[in-house]
């Protein structure tokens, strides 16, 4: 199983190699094109700020590479956002795989903290990644902005609002929370976007 993570201007793309390995599975960090197009899973991760991580991928062409892949494909928080039609952050237009706007989190009660940061349960989850896990398990999540609930959701979440946890559209799945730190149920997530999955 050939799987790339894409290589680019966004944090925390270690911590998804690493959840990788500890799956037995050896990704290839790349943000070489022709790597990523032959690839048997792609895996787009990160942290960071939208306009600047669309910026490198607008320049490097892989904004088009990434829209025209046909393999599976994981977006991890900010890979989420950004496959996304449109970002409230930096006013940032984005890949448009899922035809959704990316909103900021506005508090509406004093204890409400943005960044959204820590365990909250998913439900009404309806994709394979979520094959063997429970309604309400739990899953680690750190975000300012969140997309709200559409044709594409594929799990919600609730703070402040209820939201979009996951996405999913053809051979794009996307979680705006971790799993390469939610522990064993992000485990049983990964694997099975690896062996489950098949478009």
């Amino acid at each position: 199983m050939d799987v790339v993570v894409i290589k680019y201007n966004a944090g925390n793309v270690y911590s998804v190699v690493n959840a990788l390995r500890r799956l037995g599975v050896e990704p290839t960090l790349t943000d070489d094109a022709k790597q990523i197009m032959s690839a048997d899973r792609v895996v787009f991760p990160g942290q960071g700020e939208a306009a600047s991580a669309m910026a490198f991928l607008h320049g490097k062409g892989l904004d088009a590479v990434i829209k025209g892949l046909r393999q599976p494909v994981l977006g991890i928080c900010i890979g989420q956002q950004l496959l996304c039609r449109h970002s409230e952050e930096g006013d940032t237009d984005c890949l448009g795989v899922f035809d959704v706007d990316v909103l900021k989190f506005r508090p509406e009660r004093h204890e409400d903290k943005v960044p959204a940061m820590g365990w909250n349960s998913l439900h009404d989850m309806k994709s394979l990644l979520f094959d063997g896990l429970a309604e309400g398990v739990y899953a680690y999540f750190v975000h300012s902005y969140y997309v709200p609930i559409c044709a594409s959701t594929a799990a919600t979440a609730d703070y402040i609002l209820p939201y979009s946890a996951s996405l999913h559209k053809d051979n794009f799945y996307a979680t705006q929370f971790h799993p390469e730190k939610s522990g064993d149920a992000g485990s049983v997530m990964i694997r099975n976007f690896i062996e489950k999955v098949k478009r």
